[in-house]
């Protein structure tokens, strides 16, 4: 019954809550955009942060092994990886190295691969990092996204390409890639020496599917950075903490060097309580809180089935994030948006956000209490039931 409390997140400097007048949103809309959940953390994890403010002294604050070994156990029982102490860097956030992944692997102006349509700071890190983005675009096959093969190839060759940000599970089309699609990119990219830096902030959220984790792939692991984060998974975004792998001695101390550059060489100290709490007290919670993500998932799969039809969702393998096709509603995307927001008083992501194949989807972020979403999804009905 947890994840049923209704937390008020009105002045809480939510950025989900309230920026709406500065983002030109009408104050009666409901947020189901940005990727955090309207759940309560953990209570281990609050109480763990309480005894810590008890101490009364938030000075300079290091990580130590106790803390690798927190995150090593969780990697370890959830994704069969043996993790090493000196691979880790610790980043403010997954956004920030992977930024910081473009700058130490490639030389300006050069191309870096991505699959749109994905989550769009992949594209703004390269961008603004006087890069150029080239898209091995995701192929939609009956309303299942897979990924050509042999165009992945052929970007690497025609654009020289030696970097690759992936994202697995992938944001915002929710699929979890197989063993044998990850075997494959391995092999491209083994043959035409391309590195992959792998965003898998999600990796915690399956549904019914095994997540492979890139530093499975051992024999490559030279060319591999794993990025991760306990943020999405116990919702702890506002504490800016992750954990970075690079097996790579090399690469690893140039992007060490390349964080120190920026200033940041100390973490926040509430951070590092937060992440070591949940990786070892909360296992529990977040096999509570799957089952009732679950749940969501399937309402809105049910509900659009049999009440609107013409809006199609791309079944997730992974993610709290769902992608929904309005594509058969033939609306204009920006008329999509405004009456979204302004009929259906729901706020979602444009999918335009995620590249040009994002046109005509939406994202909706389903961690909200059920109540909520029944709220959202009566309310799409209401309007778009006639067209």
């Amino acid at each position: 019954m947890q994840f049923d409390e209704d937390v008020n997140r009105y002045n809480t400097n939510s950025l989900k809550y309230d920026f709406k007048e500065e983002k030109n949103k009408p104050a009666n809309v409901m947020p189901m955009w940005v990727a955090d959940m309207d759940f309560k953390c953990p209570n281990v994890v609050i109480e763990d942060m309480k005894n810590r403010l008890d101490h009364g002294i938030l000075g300079y604050t290091k990580n130590d092994l106790e803390y690798f070994k927190a995150i090593d156990k969780w990697f370890s029982k959830k994704f069969n990886i043996k993790l090493e102490p000196d691979w880790l860097v610790i980043t403010p956030g997954v956004v920030f190295a992977l930024a910081t992944s473009v700058k130490i692997l490639t030389d300006k102006y050069v191309y870096v691969l991505i699959n749109n349509p994905v989550y769009y700071p992949f594209t703004e890190v390269i961008e603004d990092n006087a890069r150029k983005v080239i898209s091995s675009d995701l192929v939609l096959n009956n309303g299942y996204y897979e990924i050509n093969f042999e165009d992945l190839e052929k970007k690497i060759i025609d654009y020289n390409i030696k970097l690759y940000l992936l994202c697995s599970p992938h944001n915002p089309v929710g699929r979890v890639w197989k063993r044998e699609e990850l075997d494959k990119v391995i092999e491209i990219c083994k043959k035409h020496d391309v590195y992959i830096v792998s965003d898998e902030i999600h990796s915690d959220f399956t549904w019914n599917h095994e997540h492979t984790n890139i530093l499975q792939y051992e024999d490559y692991k030279s060319h591999l950075i794993l990025c991760t984060a306990p943020t999405k998974t116990f919702n702890l975004a506002g504490l800016q903490i992750s954990n970075i792998f690079i097996p790579d001695e090399k690469i690893k101390n140039d992007f060490q060097n390349e964080v120190w550059k920026t200033g940041y060489s100390l973490v926040n100290v509430m951070g590092l309580v937060a992440c070591m709490s949940a990786y070892e007290k909360g296992d529990d919670w977040l096999f509570d809180l799957k089952v009732y993500l679950q749940e969501n998932i399937d309402y809105v799969d049910e509900f659009l089935k049999s009440k609107l039809p013409k809006i199609k969702l791309i079944r997730p393998e992974g993610t709290y994030l769902l992608w929904l096709s309005f594509k058969n509603l033939d609306i204009h995307p920006l008329d999509l948006e405004n009456i979204l927001i302004n009929d259906a008083k729901i706020w979602l992501d444009n999918g335009d956000m995620f590249g040009t194949l994002g046109e005509g989807f939406m994202r909706m972020n389903i961690a909200l209490p059920k109540d909520k979403l029944i709220i959202a999804m009566d309310n799409l009905y209401k309007t778009f039931k006639d067209y």
